[in-house]
């Protein structure tokens, strides 16, 4: 197993309209090493994306405004290569964007494992 320096950043951009589950998500995340941007809209999310400093984007589907699987595609458009996770349980029927679909109920450790992987960590 490799060792990652404290230089790389793991940086996650997270999204979500829920503010407590935006901050029990970004808590979890930061005891496992990796640094988490959060939004609290698709909206705000696109115009903070950064494919030089986000690895990947966790995001909720149902938020006011933009979808998370519309948000995908904005942001797989921009950066074919940043995974996304999507946790969610109303997911939308066209998840071509989105690389993993978690549904919710779920535990955070479903989350970080599927981000684990993607990254491979």
């Amino acid at each position: 197993m490799e060792i990652k320096s404290e230089s790389q950043a793991r940086t996650i951009l997270l999204v979500d309209d829920n503010s407590d589950t935006r901050q029990l998500t970004e808590m979890f995340l930061n005891n496992f090493g990796y640094e988490v941007d959060s939004a609290e809209s698709a909206c705000e999310a696109l115009t903070r994306f950064s494919p030089n400093q986000h690895l990947l984007v966790l995001t909720d589907n149902s938020m006011p405004g933009m979808t998370g699987g519309e948000m995908a595609k904005i942001i797989k458009s921009r950066s074919p290569a940043t995974p996304i996770v999507m946790c969610s349980g109303n997911p939308p029927k066209d998840c071509s964007a989105i690389d993993v679909v978690i549904r919710k109920p779920t535990y955070l450790l479903a989350i970080k494992d599927a981000i684990d992987q993607l990254l491979a960590f």
